[in-house]
């Protein structure tokens, strides 16, 4: 058993309301057999752009009789094979925002009263972090770029929203999940950054993966985020909306680098707006083992060291939006938005 896989399995055990029996009522109530529900799940994960699961009868009767817990793309896969969400499957407790029915929204455009639910479910899962945010305004914003994608024309301001969060807690999915909706370009600070990170961490003398040493922190941090708003700021400078990607634990806790970001935009026309995503620590352990990413294996081999210096209640001190992603729900909405719209993206 590879260390990713015991992991997940680990976290299988100690998972409150997992009910393995419900992934045997569903895939019995949908007529199918442990090889059809297996090819089903490989189909489903490939026109996703998921990792591809194995999905083998022997594993999906181990995932049905409890013996072992299903790892994150084996859950999104049966989400949207089975079109429910975790909780409904039996993985886990849901939380109080899963527990939440909306009516559909009556529309003249061409999509119809399903497309309309699975976005605005989805996009629910934004709500103020502060009493002062307002949380409409760039939902509203989301939903009007991505009706009039295909027709021209956007009356809002320009929008820089910056998705920030913890290693692991879902950002990169949420922000894409957004670009896809609105058509905004995504800025993903790991993408762009990487390469010349590790080759300056090399010179400076340290691992090419080193992301917890002074060195870092102090040396190459800054200039890491200053590539990413750099590259903002020429789609800023030409009022185009951008999505940023980035952990911003600093910078969504300094008022005064907010306020200084939020000037430059302002004097562009352009409008800020940050959204945490809140997730809890064994999702992200989860997730940050099964990515398996060069640049984790230090947060891996010392995590009560990493995570005593985390503080899963931060949020940022500027008025924001807060994305409940504990538990993985809100990027299992995403997914099912996707799978909703097909190929209309």
């Amino acid at each position: 058993m590879t260390r990713a896989e015991q992991v997940v399995e680990d976290v299988g055990k100690s998972r409150a309301g997992w009910t393995p029996g419900r992934l045997r009522e569903q895939r019995e109530a949908h007529g199918l057999t442990l090889e059809g529900a297996g090819e089903r799940l490989r189909e489903v994960a490939r026109s996703a752009g998921l990792t591809v699961p194995a999905a083998n009868f022997q594993t999906l009767w181990q995932h049905e009789q409890g013996e072992v817990y299903p790892g994150p793309h084996y859950r999104r896969a049966y989400c949207l094979l089975y079109r429910a969400t975790e909780p409904e499957l039996g993985f886990r407790h849901g939380l109080p925002s899963e527990k939440t029915r909306m009516q559909f929204t009556p529309s003249a455009e061409v999509h119809n009263g399903a497309h309309l639910l699975a976005v605005e479910r989805a996009l629910l899962q934004m709500a103020p972090g502060t009493e002062d945010t307002d949380s409409e305004m760039l939902q509203q914003r989301i939903l009007d770029a991505w009706k009039r994608r295909h027709t021209g024309g956007d009356p809002n301001r320009p929008t820089l929203v910056l998705v920030g969060g913890y290693a692991g807690s879902g950002k990169s999915e949420f922000a894409r999940f957004l670009s896809q909706l609105t058509g905004w370009p995504v800025l993903d600070k790991d993408p762009i950054t990487r390469p010349l990170v590790e080759r300056l961490l090399t010179a400076l003398g340290s691992e090419p993966n080193d992301r917890h040493t002074a060195v870092y922190r102090e040396q190459v941090r800054p200039l890491e985020y200053q590539c990413l708003l750099e590259a903002a700021y020429a789609n800023v400078d030409c009022s185009i909306s951008t999505v940023l990607t980035a952990p911003f634990v600093a910078e969504l806790t300094d008022v005064r680098w907010m306020q200084r970001l939020a000037n430059r935009c302002e004097a562009r026309g352009v409008s800020v707006a940050p959204i945490w995503i809140q997730c809890d620590i064994d999702t992200m352990h989860e997730y940050i083992s099964f990515r398996s990413a060069a640049r984790d294996s230090w947060k891996l081999q010392h995590w009560d060291d990493y995570t005593a210096s985390l503080n899963p209640d931060l949020c940022p001190a500027v008025p924001h939006l807060v994305v409940d992603n504990r538990l993985g729900a809100a990027i299992s909405l995403t997914d099912q938005v996707r799978q909703v719209f097909g190929t209309v993206f």
